[in-house]
């Protein structure tokens, strides 16, 4: 809202039902994608840009709701509009649309790429969004954040998903300055940081509303 932009959230959504896809559940998503999918069509027909902050949900509606929808071509209009909140300000950015006032110098970044973006997108995006802010990036050349979905959750996966973090992750956010910002856009990868470092990571979007000029 602070770039001119008008916001409206999708009432009566249901889950994206990426968690039971994920557990081997599609069958049981179903009726979820079908009430999403006849929820969002109206607005996709319109041209309105269908907008997640959580990549795994959002690029949900982008590739596995092709195939379990029971009307694809609703299916298919509904992804054609559907974005990642980096892939959003990334093109508005490069549109000359996104008119935030920004601090002159919010200082430095240090992102971790959330792995499903990662795979669909890439974190082009993520790192244009926040120099467009004017933070100086950092991406942290790390893979997994070892959560992976409910894998670290789980207690026999513990010891697993704490060593894949610290085989890049947690260490460089450990070292990072005091001042810097860690943005992880995924919900996982967050909770995963703070827990193991006692770091809190933001959200893209909390770190653009950081940026703004008061």
């Amino acid at each position: 809202e602070a770039a001119g932009y008008a916001v409206y959230l999708a009432e009566g959504r249901k889950c994206c039902g990426r968690p039971l896809i994920t557990g081997g559940q599609a069958d049981k998503a179903r009726p979820w994608v079908d009430h999403n999918v006849a929820l969002l069509a109206g607005i996709a027909a319109q041209g309105i840009p269908i907008v997640g902050v959580e990549p795994s949900c959002i690029l949900t509606l982008r590739d596995e709701y092709l195939g379990l929808a029971s009307d694809a071509q609703r299916a298919r209009l509904v992804a054609s509009q559907a974005f990642t909140f980096e892939e959003f300000v990334a093109r508005e950015v490069t549109a000359g649309r996104f008119n935030a006032p920004w601090k002159a110098q919010p200082g430095k970044a240090l992102l971790h790429g959330h792995c499903h973006h990662k795979a669909m997108v890439g974190n082009e995006s993520t790192v244009a969004a926040l120099r467009a802010a004017g933070y100086v990036v950092e991406v942290i050349p790390s893979g997994c954040c070892g959560m992976a979905g409910d894998f670290g959750y789980e207690i026999d996966h513990y010891a697993i998903s704490r060593a894949v973090g610290e085989d890049r992750l947690f260490p460089a956010v450990r070292s990072a300055d005091a001042n810097a910002v860690i943005v992880a856009s995924g919900t996982s990868c967050r909770h995963q940081i703070e827990h193991f470092t006692d770091r809190r990571a933001i959200h893209l979007a909390e770190a653009l509303a950081g940026a703004l000029a008061q």
